[in-house]
């Protein structure tokens, strides 16, 4: 089993320790030189009109500041990517206390790294899916044919998606068994698709997952875990959708 995590936008900047080591990262082989030339393209933006500049990073007004901190980002400080993902799936799936074992079945996509493991060092950033900078273009697209020479593909294995839309464009196996984990609240009989407590969800979900003493080797293993971790789920559509009542 592999599970999929998107990255956080609430990052925690690492106070200390050394820059990031692009040859010490995942797949450095496969991802290495793109990863290098969007540091690139991050360390130019400061250069060009501010307006411009956090169009660009796809950031508001008010995040400006991000451009320069971006623009330093192969100098600060780095710590695991387990540690600077700090959204709501993060807090909820608290990677840092699961077994070793258990951390090397996860890796998280990126829109400035393609993907790392937990245990990666990389410094605070800002990079979501939406930026368009210039020579790179939309990062889905960017990180495509690399990620599929990275990434494990095997028939028979499980790959467990907790991403959002915009990170599963990047890559999506195509020989391996894919079942996408969604939430959806119920209330009268009907459902609806939720966003904030998906994220939660996603992290309880990951984390039955993971403390599993068998991983499951189907979506059907995997729904079952759920379930037994005091989730209504149902497999639908290539989906594991966890229902949270109303």
């Amino acid at each position: 089993m592999l599970i999929l995590l998107p990255p956080s936008e609430g990052k925690i900047a690492p106070a200390k320790g050394a820059p990031v080591d692009l040859d010490a990262l995942v797949c450095a082989g496969e991802l290495g030189e793109r990863r290098a030339a969007l540091l690139d393209a991050l360390e130019a933006l400061p250069a060009l009109p501010r307006e411009r500049a956090v169009e660009a990073l796809a950031v508001s007004k008010g995040q400006a500041g991000e451009v320069d901190v971006d623009a330093e980002l192969r100098r600060a400080p780095a710590a695991p990517a387990a540690e600077v993902y700090a959204g709501v799936l993060y807090e909820r799936l608290r990677l840092p206390e699961l077994p070793a074992a258990a951390r090397k079945r996860v890796l998280i996509a990126s829109a400035l790294w393609g993907v790392v493991r937990p245990g990666d060092r990389i410094p605070y950033y800002r990079l979501s899916a939406k930026a368009r900078l210039d020579g790179i273009g939309p990062l889905a697209a960017w990180w495509r044919a690399a990620l599929r020479e990275a990434l494990p593909d095997r028939a028979g294995e499980l790959v467990v998606d907790m991403r959002s839309g915009a990170y599963a464009a990047a890559w999506k196996p195509k020989q391996a068994t894919l079942v996408a984990v969604r939430a959806f609240t119920e209330q009268g009989g009907k459902r609806k698709p939720v966003s904030h407590m998906a994220k939660a969800v996603r992290g309880e979900v990951a984390r039955a997952l993971l403390e599993a003493k068998v991983p499951p080797a189907d979506p059907e293993g995997a729904a079952a875990i759920a379930a037994a971790a005091g989730f209504e789920v149902e497999l639908a559509d290539g989906c594991l959708d966890a229902i949270v009542r109303a």
